[in-house]
């Protein structure tokens, strides 16, 4: 029998969820693993990229890769697949049309699209599309796959409550105290088994203004490309309920040191590239340089004007 009574329990919310038809599971890594499984894939083309997240959900499956380049625009190169190969596309800070994302549809035909940086980009039909809650939004894990393919077993349910406290710690405090929680939270999920969504993200994800946060996202990425464009080297659209505003400055490491100082945080993402890529690689300058500005719904237009004229007091520092 249900518990009745006694104290109240976290708030349950109601609101519409986005992607609420989607199968819901507990991280992006583990959306790749449900479709490596229910579609059987043996061989996969990845990019070069890539974080090694899902370096061992490759290894347990025995899945054989191979790796593809990306050019400065951050769309793949033209490669050829093998008959029982699929291809791994990543749509980088949301910058994949649909008419393009159709395109490689219709050339590979076995293609899964990883939106983890283009949440409010709807997926397109008849492809395997994947998404992830935590880097758009305050929860502390979730995933969002699209796929007409299943898997034969009943997955166990996440459960989230014993690892939040890094979030509710940053509400009301700083995001210092808490990094080193948050990091181990990212880790955990190397070895973290495939579940469905736990009760507690799936009950946030009700309870958020879809609506609110893809405006304002979209409204800081094109604040920032409105004032960054001119040295920015990256030619961008502005993408709904953007990700991050991918800053590309030579030197960008330094500056994002100096951006430190001034507890403005920007991640370098994909570090892995530096010890399996060259200097002379496309995907090692892009990690090495792209400053990736935060653009989220925590931000309004003082906070992303106040980033912009940071960035340009490093760069006349710099010259």
């Amino acid at each position: 029998m249900k518990e009745i009574g006694g104290y109240i329990e976290f708030e349950t919310f109601h609101s519409a969820m986005l992607y609420d038809d989607g199968i819901k599971l507990n991280c992006g890594r583990n959306a790749f693993a449900y479709l490596i499984e229910s579609r059987n894939i043996k061989k996969i083309c990845f990019p070069r990229m890539m974080c090694d997240s899902n370096d061992k959900v490759l290894s347990k499956h025995k899945v054989e890769i191979r790796y593809y380049s990306i050019g400065k625009d951050l769309k793949m190169e033209n490669i050829t697949l093998d008959d029982d190969e699929w291809l791994y596309v990543v749509n980088y800070y949301g910058q994949l049309s649909d008419k393009y994302i159709l395109s490689l549809k219709e050339k590979y035909e076995r293609i899964i699209v990883d939106n983890a940086q283009a949440y409010f980009q709807k997926p397109v039909a008849g492809i395997d599309t994947i998404y992830t809650c935590r880097k758009f939004f305050g929860v502390t894990d979730g995933a969002i796959l699209y796929t007409d393919s299943a898997i034969k077993r009943e997955l166990p349910v996440d459960e989230s409550f014993e690892r939040i406290n890094f979030l509710v710690g940053r509400f009301e405090r700083t995001a210092s105290e808490f990094y080193s929680e948050y990091a181990a939270n990212n880790d955990m999920f190397f070895e973290e088994p495939l579940k469905g969504m736990s009760r507690l993200t799936d009950n946030i994800l009700h309870g958020l203004d879809y609506e609110f946060i893809e405006k304002r996202r979209t409204e800081n990425f094109r604040h920032y490309h409105e004032e960054l464009a001119s040295v920015n080297t990256l030619e961008l659209s502005i993408p709904k309920g953007a990700f991050m505003y991918p800053l590309y400055i030579e030197n960008g490491m330094s500056i994002k040191a100096k951006l430190r100082d001034m507890k403005i945080y920007t991640p370098t993402l994909w570090p892995n590239v530096f010890d399996s890529c060259t200097e002379n690689d496309a995907e090692y300058a892009l990690s090495e340089n792209i400053i990736p500005l935060p653009c989220d719904q925590r931000y309004s237009y003082i906070e992303i004007n106040n980033v912009i004229e940071a960035i340009k007091q490093c760069i006349n520092s710099a010259n």
